[in-house]
């Protein structure tokens, strides 16, 4: 089927842009960002390139885990809003052209939801079974998500006497989704958002939402995806299912939908593909990454591979072997503040790389030009950095930085008042800001722009098939992606030498031509499509077959 025919599919080629509310722009000038904030700052969303705007967690929470212990599913945290302000953001950003997705957190509540405050009083409560309890903890239990923060998944409840499951801290209780309350509880707080005008979800932790309780048959658990992914297009055939499931890519694909089966979640974090990367910039050698790209599952043209360069938790390499695993930390964690669990680093990309320009913009042009749908964390368009004194994953949670002024332009609060402080390094806000880059077409936010706007006129990249080429290099990933619009060629050097591609394309149409998307240059191909690429040290390239008669604008 034509890509014209499957416009419908809008997040085949979106641009997603993940963001904290209450760390982006703080309008009431109380040191914690807010609904008012983030709708002043659209336009330069827009100018950006963004069309889904992803928003990390905003209901009411203690805020012990950054708002992933929520204490309410229906609400807005005080502090960010309230729900007409979150109602007309969403309006707003689509007159924009943005869709609005958000963190959709319901594998456990804060330990101070009502339903678990309910469901401690006794063993009777009317909430008792919303949760998952034993009398003693099994004696194999699984793995906790925190190593070294907690040292079980079972917690003591001395008022009744059992133990209650907690796949992640403590303070986040897991609910029971064998229970048909439970299910109903999470179909309703779904249709709830997209009444509001809310355009899907990112699924947190996924294979931990859907896991029954040890013990419990409730049959295939996958059951509970399809059900919500049925419910979705009843109530809204846009909606989407962002699912954050770090698996190997034959167990990715179940979250999918198996063939024959009702279709699970729509999209997917790229994972393995997301290590491999750093893997490959760890020895400036690009096959890591060729290898799990050429490993990669063609999906469904239904479904979506979601890329990314990091993402709001700890940059997590837990799909590597040991000893790759060390590779990357010693290249770019080799202090242990820049550890977190024994395998993630809590910096972002440019202090891993030293500031490089080059190799960071080698880094999103590959970001970009990846087969699949791009997905950015605030403050990546500008090359924010991480702030050291901040412990664990709020490292890189800091405050956007518009301005080169106090707080960053974030707010005018004093700044021990912040919700969480600036770096005070090469990285302040005096160095790295919006508004020193806005009008400036040689920044990394005018190069970020650049690539936004390429990638919306190549359709190929959202929808086509992805061929690893061969280069010639190992330090040179070549690949082809294959669309009924034509076939877009992207070169990656991840070296810190310049070389020469012999790119060999296979046969083309007499007179065909590469032309490049980002100058004005055609080159000729021979009748075998074969070229030679000149790349620089930490160089890129993006071009499109032409062939005699193609009237496309390039």
């Amino acid at each position: 089927m034509k890509i014209t025919d499957r416009s419908d599919l809008w997040w085949k080629t979106a641009i997603v842009y993940c963001l904290d509310v209450e760390t982006y722009m703080d309008w009431n000038d109380d040191g914690c960002g807010d609904f008012e904030g983030l709708a002043h700052r659209l336009d330069h969303l827009a100018e950006l390139g963004v069309t889904v705007i992803w928003l990390m967690p905003f209901q009411p929470t203690p805020d012990r885990d950054d708002g992933y212990d929520i204490t309410d599913f229906t609400g807005v945290d005080p502090r960010l809003g309230a729900l007409t302000d979150i109602a007309e953001f969403t309006r707003t950003a689509r007159d924009r052209g943005m869709r609005v997705i958000i963190d959709f957190v319901m594998n456990h509540t804060s330990d101070r939801h009502p339903w678990f405050k309910s469901a401690r009083r006794s063993l009777d409560a009317p909430y008792r079974d919303y949760y998952v309890w034993r009398d003693a903890p099994p004696k194999k239990q699984a793995q906790t998500v925190f190593p070294g923060e907690e040292d079980s998944v079972w917690e003591l409840d001395e008022r009744t006497g059992q133990y209650y499951l907690h796949s992640f801290y403590r303070h986040q209780p897991d609910l029971n989704i064998a229970n048909p309350a439970v299910r109903d509880e999470i179909a309703t707080t779904m249709g709830y958002w997209l009444e509001l005008g809310i355009s899907g979800f990112r699924v947190d932790a996924v294979p931990f939402l859907i896991e029954p309780p040890e013990g419990v048959d409730i049959g295939d658990p996958h059951e509970l995806l399809r059900d919500l992914r049925r419910f979705l297009q009843r109530r809204s055939s846009e909606a989407v299912l962002l699912g954050e499931v770090n698996l190997p890519y034959e167990q990715q694909l179940d979250f999918f939908g198996k063939q024959g089966d009702p279709p699970e979640l729509t999209m997917q974090f790229d994972f393995l593909g997301m290590q491999a990367l750093y893997l490959s910039l760890a020895r400036e050698d690009a096959r890591p990454l060729a290898e799990m790209l050429a490993a990669r599952p063609q999906l469904e043209p239904e479904a979506q591979w979601a890329n990314f360069v990091r993402n709001h938790d700890e940059l997590t390499l837990d799909k590597l072997s040991d000893a790759e695993r060390e590779e990357v930390f010693d290249a770019f964690a080799p202090e242990d503040w820049m550890r977190v669990y024994g395998r993630g680093i809590v910096r972002r990309l440019p202090t891993m790389l030293d500031g490089d320009p080059r190799r960071i913009r080698m880094v999103y042009s590959l970001l970009f030009s990846l087969p699949g749908t791009p997905v950015l964390f605030y403050g990546e368009e500008i090359g924010m950095g991480e702030n050291p004194e901040q412990q664990g994953r709020m490292s890189v949670r800091t405050p956007m930085q518009w301005t080169g002024e106090p707080n960053g332009g974030f707010s005018r609060a004093p700044t021990r008042r912040l919700r969480a402080q600036p770096p005070s390094d090469g990285y302040a806000p005096e160095h790295v800001n919006v508004e020193a880059q806005m009008h400036d077409p040689e920044s990394l936010l005018g190069f970020i722009r650049s690539l936004t706007r390429r990638y919306r006129s190549s359709p190929e990249i959202g929808w086509g098939v992805l061929d690893v080429l061969p280069s010639g290099q190992d330090a040179v990933l070549a690949h082809r992606i294959t669309a009924d619009v034509g076939r877009f060629v992207a070169l990656h050097n991840f070296a810190p030498t310049p070389t020469i591609v012999s790119l060999d394309l296979g046969p083309v149409a007499p007179d065909s031509q590469l032309s490049d998307l980002f100058r004005v240059d055609r080159f000729d191909l021979d009748e075998q499509g074969r070229i030679d690429v000149h790349l620089d040290a930490y160089g890129y390239a993006w071009f499109r077959v032409v062939e005699p008669g193609d009237r496309r604008l390039t």
